[in-house]
């Protein structure tokens, strides 16, 4: 089952919002990606650009997107350095380089950092090119149109959608048929349930993360899907410390006490339920699709052994957010024109449908669901385009505004696990710790 939520601009922004060798490619592959790679004709592609690419879980995808900026380049005459970065490590990198004066002119980021920055003035405006590709392709979903939209914030559209993410259950479909086990868990209780059956280590049965990374942020999801929420209707009071924070926390200390996530879970970096999921040791996982990839190329009895579906469900259902990944052009550039004229190419279909056939992403518009990787063969990939097309908003049902993303980037909700699984704190006093830390985030936007 999947949540069917009606996307509006109140619910998404409310009245507050602002918050890995490289593999060669076929150089004929790559001509035909860059098949239409002069610059668009009324923007003027000359200078230098730097641009920071967002690092995933598919060497081609990134060395697709390095080799065709840098081609773009030498095409139009414009000097290119790509930088690919970590997504674990975007926040930290921007946040030096605002600080420090030195931000790229063209960047790869998640919907958090993007609502940061537009609250802060930190990017160009870039509606003109919105609505060109949007005429051009078919129409934005309109998950990904409301989702994205900065404008009650800053006056303008600040981001191009370029793939969106969310997360699936991967589950190994081997160990838990053996069990007789034949299909997905349908609730979080279920899966604690299916993990403990199939638990034999080196195969532990939840490799979810509870260490302060991105990934440890899929327990929101879990605690809201409890009934728990971040905040209240407003966005503006926050409401963790709740009889349903309590139970979510029954649920997850529970696990911890079978003995079920993987030794180290609380100190994963961003790659360690990857890891974890590919040497055998979990057999659970929420993931993009990044693990599929690699198992594909590295492990196919692993790829085969693998099967995939929503995320579980909690008391008050599925909580299952979309996470739209954008382009944006700060705002202190120097050559803003011809980052337009780049960011433009990389959305051209030629590109994209070579690009999303070996990255990890749903489509973003309309036209981009006729392309190859999608036509139903590769379960990830599908998987994906069904959530953008019936997934929660980002945030749902809490209100995705900054001080919400901020609680997030400052993983909140992992620390409150961790008190209690580590560090012993009984459920009254991990909430009060956490109440109190993102009231103050939130008092901040008052």
């Amino acid at each position: 089952m999947t949540s069917h939520i009606r996307w509006t601009r109140r619910r998404l922004l409310g009245t507050s919002v602002a918050g890995a060798a490289a593999v060669a490619l076929n150089g004929g592959r790559l001509q035909d990606a860059l098949a239409a790679r002069k610059a668009p004709a009324f923007l003027q592609a000359s200078g230098k650009i730097t641009y920071w690419g967002g690092l995933i879980f598919s060497d081609e995808a990134n060395k697709l997107l390095e080799d065709t900026i840098n081609q773009w380049g030498k095409d139009n005459g414009v000097e290119t350095e790509v930088v690919m970065i970590n997504q674990n490590e975007t926040v930290q990198k921007v946040s030096a380089a605002v600080e420090s004066g030195t931000m790229p002119d063209a960047f790869d980021l998640g919907l958090d950092l993007l609502l940061l920055l537009a609250t802060q003035n930190q990017l160009a405006p870039v509606d003109d090119l919105y609505t060109k590709l949007g005429d051009a392709q078919g129409g934005w979903y309109e998950s990904i149109a409301t989702s994205s939209d900065t404008t009650a914030i800053s006056g303008a559209r600040n981001g191009i959608p370029f793939g969106s993410s969310g997360n699936l259950l991967l589950r190994r479909n081997d160990a838990l048929t053996e069990k007789g086990l034949t299909t997905a868990p349908a609730t979080w209780e279920e899966l604690v349930t299916q993990a403990a059956a199939v638990q034999a280590p080196p195969l532990y049965g939840i490799g979810l993360a509870l260490s302060n990374v991105g990934d440890a942020n899929v327990q929101v999801s879990v605690l809201q899907s409890y009934g728990g929420r971040i905040a209240d209707d407003a966005g503006t009071t926050v409401t963790i410390d709740s009889p349903e924070t309590r139970t979510y926390l029954e649920w997850v200390k529970g696990a911890w006490d079978q003995g079920l996530f993987p030794p180290g879970n609380t100190t994963w970096d961003g790659a360690g339920d990857n890891q974890a999921y590919l040497s055998g040791q979990a057999a659970f996982i929420a993931n993009t699709g990044s693990v599929a990839i690699a198992a594909k190329k590295d492990d196919p009895d692993l790829y085969e052994a693998t099967a995939y579906s929503p995320l579980p469900a909690g008391p008050k259902g599925i909580i299952s957010p979309i996470g739209p990944n954008m382009r944006a052009i700060s705002a202190s550039s120097g050559n803003i024109d011809t980052a337009k004229a780049l960011v433009e190419f990389l959305a051209n279909p030629d590109f994209m449908a070579q690009y999303f056939a070996v990255a990890i992403y749903a489509p973003v518009l309309k036209a981009q669901a006729a392309f190859p990787a999608y036509d139903g063969s590769n379960q990830v990939l599908s998987g994906l385009k069904d959530l953008v097309e019936s997934g929660t908003p980002p945030g749902y049902p809490d209100v995705s505004n900054t001080a919400y993303n901020e609680v997030n980037q400052n993983f909140l909700i992992p620390k409150m696990v961790q008190r209690v699984v580590i560090d012993g704190y009984d459920f009254d006093k991990a909430i009060a710790e956490t109440q109190t830390a993102a009231q103050a985030i939130y008092d901040k936007y008052k």
